[in-house]
């Protein structure tokens, strides 16, 4: 049955959902102290976009792209445990890269766990490096930060150009 992936509210009944799913599956692994994500009312912003899979009409997951002006942000990438495992987290990364670029963003950062093995994982096959901290996460040993060029830096050789005309 095939996956589809479109822009939602994260207020809604469904995207409050995955965002509770997703955070009972980070506080399993971390103590609240180490979780660093986002609500759906801080996701909840002109400055989001909050995409939602779908099987079979029924939300299976999502993943939020965050505009940070110089970079976009991955937040909340989350996948119901019953559907791991085929390929429904790398969709959702595909989909929100192509908004990226969209935007004109050419960057995109993340922070996860280290103990998040499989996203980890399937950020490094995409494509993800390390990184230095960024954001005003804390530098501390669960952190681990990644980020991916995924374009020509628009928005950044824009603001050069205007700086240099002035």
């Amino acid at each position: 049955m095939p996956v589809t992936i479109a822009t939602e509210s994260v207020l809604s009944d469904n995207g409050r959902a995955l965002i509770e799913a997703s955070e009972a599956a980070l506080l399993a692994v971390y103590p609240p102290e180490e979780c660093f994500s986002f609500s759906a009312e801080e996701l909840a912003t002109k400055s989001t976009q909050f995409l939602v899979a779908r099987r079979a009409g029924a939300p299976v997951g999502c993943v939020a792209l965050v505009d940070q002006g110089r970079y976009g942000e991955v937040k909340r990438l989350y996948v119901d445990p019953g559907q791991r495992g085929r390929g429904i987290g790398r969709a959702l990364m595909e989909e929100l890269e192509g908004a990226a670029r969209d935007i004109g963003l050419g960057l995109l950062r993340l922070e996860t766990g280290a103990a998040l093995a499989a996203a980890v994982q399937l950020y490094r096959r995409m494509g993800y490096a390390d990184c230095a901290p960024f954001g005003g996460y804390p530098d501390i040993a669960s952190n681990l930060f990644m980020q991916k060029r995924i374009g020509i830096l628009l928005r950044e050789d824009y603001r050069l150009a205007q700086l240099s005309r002035a």
